[in-house]
């Protein structure tokens, strides 16, 4: 092989036509082709959907615990109450907690905590007449764990939740 040879056959071995090239139109223009636009907007799109059903389904799980920890923070609120005075709040028909219960603040809890989806949407509070038992409840988006809660004490249970609590 000559000098001008070898230096022929190194040029056209990494040649690829200009029509094959991604990013090259036919025409020999750089740019990216409709098409190919519109497959990364559609993939970009895919995993966007997927994502916000995942931050969907973590929100709705985050408000259950917070509803739980709510709940838990008024039992504390309650016994409190109960050691200081004999007795819980009475409240022999089913009620708003946060009225129901306002003889709580602020002697044992700073302010009366209310569902995090606000609302129509609250906690709800029993008592037996004498005040000698309770069951605090609430609506639950996801599963909801056992409910705690002895209605044959109360007498009936708690209507609209999916989970209820007692002493």
């Amino acid at each position: 092989m000559t000098k001008n040879t070898h230096a022929a056959a190194r040029t056209n071995a990494g040649f690829i036509p200009t029509t094959m090239r991604i990013g090259v139109s036919p025409r020999g223009e750089r740019g990216f082709t409709l098409i190919e636009l519109l497959v990364v907007i559609a993939i970009i799109g895919l995993l966007s959907s997927v994502v916000l059903a995942s931050l969907n389904s973590a929100r709705v799980k985050g408000r259950d615990v917070r509803r739980l920890a709510d709940l838990k923070q008024l039992q504390t609120a309650l016994e409190l109450y109960y050691s200081d005075n004999n007795a819980y709040p009475v409240a022999t028909t089913q009620a708003n907690a946060a009225t129901a219960l306002a003889a709580l603040s602020p002697a044992n809890i700073s302010t009366i905590p209310d569902d995090p989806l606000g609302g129509s949407y609250h906690y709800v509070y029993k008592s037996t007449d004498g005040g000698t038992f309770y069951c605090l409840g609430s609506v639950m988006e996801g599963t909801a764990p056992a409910s705690s809660c002895n209605t044959t004490a109360l007498g009936s249970s708690l209507t609209g939740v999916q989970y209820s609590t007692g002493p």
